[in-house]
This record gives structure tokens, C-alpha cells and sequence, in this order.
């Protein structure tokens, strides 16, 4: 896949400009390449119940893509770009469960100042996907947290392993570096989708509390 430098250059200075305190450079190295772990992939899983409803709201993130399973091929240039948006979503929207933001327990939906874990996951994809990444290697994933609740979080699949993005830290980690337990994710090919990380699947709310 090939990143779309002039565009993603453009939407980055957009977002640098609206957030002085971003900076272009974050000193984030690009992870080495030798060592490429992936999660392994059990089979087809239930999509969480607040995507379903998303989806059932005619979003253009539900399309279908003739998705290819590619991978991302990381640069430097890629590098930066995920992690100027992660750090930049993470501080511009604050944590706010579904509850006390819109009254139901789940709602999955682009946030524009406050929003949950889902929330921060599907506009940090759309923004990647504005840079010309393409909707293939960004996954919408779901897990258990160190206390055992629910989380969502963006898996980037790359032929260096896969990376999570995560509102709640600005660092970009390879999956097996974080304690999370992964539960299931979106499949490559149609994001709609879904595809289970443990050999039993497990429905879970994400958005029970802030997050």
C-alpha cells in the first residue's frame, strides 16, 4: 500500500494547526522490522452489538472495500503519520462513557469533543484513511483491559507485526507488548466482519464506563 505523503502532509499541518502543541516531529522511532509479531486469527466472531447499530445507520465506515488482508509496509514517513494521530485524537477528545453522553449504555459514533474508546478508534481511522492509508490494514478491535472491562482500540496490521493505537496512551505499541487480553477484530477483507483472537469468542460492552 502506498501512503498518500502530500495528503497526509496537508491533514497533518491541519491538525498542527489546530493544536499548537502538536509537533510535526515527534521523535518516535520507526519499530524495528526484524521481529513480526502478528495475532493469530481463530476464525469468524460476532461483531460487538454497538457496531451493529452503527452500521445499521448507513455509516460509509461499513462498506464493503474488496478488501485484499495487505499489509502495511512501515516507513518513517507512515510512522509519523500514526503517531501524529494518535496523539492528537487522544488530546482532542475527552474520555466520556456512552452513559452519561448519550443516555444509552453502547453508541458507537465519531466523536467531536468527548467520546469512549470506540469512539476515539473510528475517527482515528477515518483520519488515517483521509492520509491514504487504506481501511484494510486499520482494525477496529476489542479486548479486555488489565481489570477484565471491555476496551476498543485501533489495531495497524504492518509486515513488522501489529500495532495498537489507544486513547489511552499516546505511545504506539505492538500488540503482544501491551497486557491486554485481544478478543476479536474487524477482517481484512470486508469490515462488516469480524474475526475472533481467542479459540472461544466473547461478547463484551466497551463502553460500560469512561475510557
Amino acid at each position: 500500500m502506498k501512503i498518500n505523503i502530500a495528503v497526509g502532509t496537508a491533514l497533518l499541518g491541519l491538525l498542527a494547526f489546530s493544536a499548537p502543541a502538536l509537533s510535526l516531529d515527534t521523535g518516535s522511532r520507526s519499530p524495528e522490522v526484524a521481529s513480526a509479531p502478528q495475532a493469530t486469527i481463530f476464525g469468524k466472531s460476532l461483531p460487538p452489538v454497538g457496531y451493529v447499530s452503527f452500521c445499521a445507520r448507513g455509516e460509509e465506515e461499513c462498506k464493503f472495500t474488496g478488501g485484499k488482508a495487505e499489509r502495511l509496509a512501515m516507513s518513517p514517513e507512515s510512522w509519523n503519520m500514526l503517531n501524529q494521530v494518535n496523539s492528537y485524537v487522544n488530546g482532542k477528545i475527552k474520555p466520556m462513557n456512552d452513559i452519561d453522553l448519550y443516555h444509552v449504555a453502547e453508541m458507537w459514533a465519531y466523536p467531536t469533543t468527548a467520546g469512549d474508546c470506540e469512539d476515539y478508534v473510528l475517527l482515528k481511522k477515518r483520519y488515517l484513511q483521509g492520509m491514504g492509508f487504506s481501511p484494510d490494514e486499520l482494525l477496529i478491535t476489542v479486548l479486555l483491559d488489565e481489570k477484565g472491562d471491555g476496551h476498543a482500540v485501533l489495531t495497524v496490521t504492518t509486515d513488522g507485526g501489529d500495532f495498537i493505537l489507544d486513547n489511552r496512551r499516546d505511545e504506539i505499541l505492538r500488540w503482544d507488548q501491551t497486557d491486554y487480553k485481544f478478543l476479536k477484530r474487524q477482517s481484512q477483507t470486508d469490515p462488516k466482519q469480524w474475526v475472533s483472537l481467542q479459540k472461544t469468542s466473547t461478547q463484551v460492552l466497551t463502553s460500560t464506563k469512561s475510557n
